[in-house]
């Protein structure tokens, strides 16, 4: 039997979160967060809505998922996320505890990827995930500010 709840399922939700960070003039990052196969977070970048460089997919993602749990730690939780996580999103997941994230897009100039044990050890990290369309939307995005 196919599993419809995959990764690329997943991907594609945080895909329409980052369809919303667009509509609104931020750069389109989308992010949700899975426990059990139910979506218990969806977030996209709001840096500019809210005027705090914090504000990213992922930063939004992770405090709404406590929330939805009552607790600080997203044990045997999944964060989708259409962009790979920058250094600052990566430590606020490190201490999430977070089992496992995925990514869509790589970061080149400040993907996290760069740097060595980042994520806590028992993190899964996925790369690659509905790629040429998450950059695809990103690329649109910084060409109409050109």
């Amino acid at each position: 039997m196919i599993d419809p709840y995959n990764d690329e399922y997943f991907m594609r939700q945080a895909l329409r979160e980052a369809e919303k960070a667009y509509a609104l003039g931020e750069v389109p990052v989308g992010a949700v967060i899975v426990v059990q196969q139910q979506i218990i977070a969806r977030a996209h970048n709001l840096t500019e809505q809210l005027t705090d460089v914090t504000a990213h997919a992922e930063m939004q993602a992770i405090t709404a998922a406590a929330n939805f749990l009552g607790g600080k730690y997203l044990k045997g939780c999944t964060l989708y996320v259409t962009l790979e996580p920058c250094t600052m999103c990566a430590g606020a997941l490190y201490w999430s505890q977070i089992d496992k994230i995925v990514y869509g897009a790589s970061d080149e100039k400040r993907g996290a990827s760069r740097h060595t044990e980042i994520y806590h050890p028992k993190t899964k990290l996925v790369s690659g995930v509905l790629a040429a369309e998450s950059t695809e939307l990103i690329a649109r995005f910084f060409q109409g500010r050109r």
